[in-house]
């Protein structure tokens, strides 16, 4: 490690984590002065129960509580619009937000719209100059986004075919309020895309060029219990300790990638997502394998370290050769748990890729990438994915 290279780790959301979390909720709320609710989740979670059971918690201790669940599974601006009139008008003085991150990207994005004028995609961007919106609880269901504890929601226009991100220090939960039981009914096939992409989040930021201790730390953490526990987690979804290490694993990754960004992978999954309609964990596991045999030689030591944390005993193996094993074990924990692999299957074509690619090199993620990257390259790479 250089110690002369400055670096900075800063992470605005204080995270409370344990199995049973949620029933001290109204706690919590207690502890913001929160008394008017805005809960905003979406309709799969209301039918599962999850929706009336936080609800339940709270109307037990005497908050007023309303309720917002038109989010889509990728979040519309009308629906922070929506939501931001909603909360005004009912005059709610906190956010509870539980659900997977379109869920929580559209309760920051509604507590932050209930404080500021325009429409959200003003404040698209790194702190794009704001007030501070509504305190906001955000309850993950799911592990994968990390949107609890990130600088970043994600936020769709379909009707426009665009996709933007709105970061900074206003677009943070007050409190990270990580209870791992209530991810246990998580269906296999969105635990598979939210766990790549909780992957995807601790390798990218490991590997690429903004990367510093502590985000180093968290990122090889959040893979050694990726690697152990997502497929039980697939094929076991009742195993506590499984949803257990995949929610924390998930945290530590967005603590990580806060301050580094990503590269290649999140940098063309915003276009493909918003252009092909493709869901974000399935664009991020068609892409990584080919990301990361792109990236490998540009950081052999991490690629190895990276086959070691998978479990790949690599002590025969030259570094170019270990290196390339930690590319293999994480296609074959892609294989292994049945996640998509094409994005023909989506509806994309060749001629789509070269739109695709331009659209991708104007991400921030493009710059902090360990290999540098053309436009042409990402055509390469897409093709290769087709």
């Amino acid at each position: 490690m250089n110690y002369h290279q400055h670096f900075s780790f800063e992470l605005p959301t204080r995270i409370e984590f344990g199995i049973g979390l949620v029933d001290t909720l109204a706690e919590e709320v207690t502890r913001l002065g929160g008394k008017r609710v805005l809960l905003v989740s979406d309709r799969g979670l209301v039918a599962a129960g999850v929706v009336g059971r936080v609800a339940s918690i709270l109307t037990a201790s005497n908050f007023d509580v309303v309720t917002f669940t038109d989010v889509e599974p990728e979040p519309e601006a009308e629906g922070v619009t929506a939501g931001a009139q909603l909360c005004n008008d009912e005059g709610r003085d906190i956010i509870v937000a539980v659900g997977g991150g379109s869920a929580l990207d559209t309760g920051k994005s509604i507590a932050l719209m209930a404080k500021n004028a325009g429409h959200i995609r003003d404040y698209a961007g790194l702190e794009v100059p704001s007030s501070q919106g509504l305190p906001v609880i955000a309850i993950p269901t799911t592990a994968g986004t990390g949107s609890e504890c990130a600088v970043w929601s994600v936020i769709s226009e379909k009707a426009l075919n665009i996709k933007y991100g709105v970061g900074g220090r206003n677009m943070t939960a007050t409190v990270a309020f990580c209870d791992p039981s209530l991810s246990v009914s998580l269906p296999a096939r969105l635990t598979v895309g939210t766990g790549l992409d909780a992957l995807t989040h601790a390798l990218e930021s490991y590997v690429n060029k903004a990367t510093q201790p502590i985000s180093e730390a968290l990122s090889e953490k959040s893979m050694e219990l990726i690697s152990r526990s997502l497929r039980t987690a697939v094929f076991n979804g009742a195993d506590l300790q499984a949803r257990s290490d995949m929610l924390l694993a998930s945290t530590m990754a967005a603590c990580a990638f806060a301050p580094t960004r990503l590269g290649l992978a999140h940098a063309m999954a915003m276009p493909l997502g918003a252009k092909a309609k493709i869901p974000h964990g399935d664009v991020i596991s068609i892409l990584l394998p080919e990301v990361m045999r792109f990236n490998v030689n540009a950081n052999l030591e991490k690629f190895a370290r990276i086959a070691a944390i998978f479990g790949v005993d690599t002590r025969s193996f030259t570094l170019r050769e270990a290196a390339h094993a930690g590319v293999d074990a994480v296609a074959q924990l892609i294989s292994d748990i049945g996640a998509p692999t094409s994005l023909a299957a989506y509806g994309v074509q060749e001629s789509d890729l070269e739109q695709l690619a331009a659209e991708s090199m104007e991400s921030g993620n493009i710059v902090v990438n360990p290999r540098p990257a053309t436009a042409a390259d990402l055509v390469n790479i897409m093709r290769k994915c087709l």
